[in-house]
């Protein structure tokens, strides 16, 4: 299984967009020098959430400080942008790092942001659909047309043309949804998907799928989670706290939850929360390293993975304390998983499920 890093830029706390910005820099060049494989951004707009609004010009500054890293948004919402304009952005990215992009993308979730670029979320999927279509025959030929009931393009060829003849591509599945799933195996497309479910409830899709196997074997698998590789409890406990305040904000902002006042999401607590200990067994790898890599085994044998995204900065957590989490997680975790297939399903019967569930993972 590979590992990468995955990066929203977070800032509970008003900071300097400077400070942030050379924050996610020095965590990219230090897991450029640690064996991790890909360093994705998320891409959200006009809350202190994410301060990634424009994560491919960033990208673009961390491919001249990076030579290992492969580089990709994770995702880009494509309702809010025309995908010839993606297909440029990723293509000249595609150049300057030497060809290595992989692009993900997806719809986004946050009503806040529609609202603001004057869309309604949810109401233009076919042409959404459509437009995926569109970005990908951009990136994979070198002159296309496409004729459709949302776009009609003539002969045209991307300026520049990407590096890679092949970009990866990722896509959000649902993978509860068939449909989802047959989209990308249609799209040759590799799937981001477990992010939303309990770790107790997660779907290898290719079990789930018995024939669609065949075509699915073609392609990757990806997730991701917060990450923290803790030297003790009461290290493993702050980083809870500090994966509250995130999954707060996912919750309110996807589910409209409370009022945004002038891009600051409200931490106040939900309903119900999870307790410390129902947050680290179900939602989060947090922990000693023997801990994480339980965790970790749980999900690669939950989603038939061989991908994971470590989001190690997440909440206030200073910078330090991410470094040093994720320099232990390149000593002492990767390593477990270094050239081994997908492991059996190690989880022992599993532990009680705490009566308060979400539709999306803390």
């Amino acid at each position: 299984m590979q590992f990468g890093l995955f990066m929203t830029l977070p800032a509970p706390e008003p900071k300097p967009a400077a400070e942030l910005y050379q924050r996610a820099i020095a965590m990219a060049e230090a897991a450029d020098t640690l064996g991790f494989s890909h360093l994705w951004l998320a891409e959200h707009h006009f809350t202190n959430y994410s301060h990634s609004s424009r994560p491919l010009m960033l990208l673009s500054h961390i491919a001249a400080r990076t030579r290992h890293l492969r580089l990709g948004p994770a995702i880009v919402p494509v309702p809010l942008h025309n995908p010839l304009v993606i297909a440029e952005e990723l293509a000249t990215l595609d150049v300057l790092s030497g060809g290595r992009v992989e692009a993900g993308l997806g719809s986004g979730y946050q009503r806040y942001q529609y609202e603001r670029f004057q869309l309604v979320k949810g109401a233009t999927s076919a042409r959404d659909d459509e437009a995926i279509d569109v970005l990908l025959q951009a990136l994979r030929e070198p002159v296309f047309e496409h004729h459709g009931e949302y776009f009609n393009i003539p002969r045209t060829g991307l300026v520049p043309q990407p590096l890679q003849p092949a970009m990866p591509v990722w896509l959000v599945v649902n993978s509860s949804r068939r449909a989802s799933v047959e989209q990308a195996v249609r799209r040759r497309a590799n799937l981001f998907t477990g992010v939303l479910e309990p770790i107790s409830k997660l779907t290898d899709v290719r079990r789930h799928y018995p024939d669609l196997a065949d075509a699915l074997s073609t392609v990757r698998i990806g997730t991701q989670r917060p990450v923290f590789v803790a030297q003790n409890e009461a290290q493993a406990r702050e980083a809870v706290e500090h994966a509250r305040w995130n999954g707060r904000a996912t919750l309110r902002l996807r589910h409209d939850m409370g009022d945004v006042v002038n891009g600051i999401v409200p931490d106040q607590p939900l309903p119900d929360e999870p307790s410390d200990d129902a947050l680290r067994n179900d939602f989060l790898v947090i922990g000693t390293a023997d801990e994480c890599i339980h965790q970790l085994r749980r999900i690669q044998a939950g989603l038939g993975c061989d991908y994971f995204s470590a989001s190690f900065w997440f909440g206030s957590m200073p910078h330090e304390m991410a470094m040093a989490s994720m320099r232990r997680f390149a000593r002492d975790v990767m390593p477990a998983f270094a050239g081994e297939a997908a492991a059996a399903d190690p989880q022992q019967a599993p532990a009680p499920r705490p009566q308060w569930e979400s539709t999306l993972a803390w």
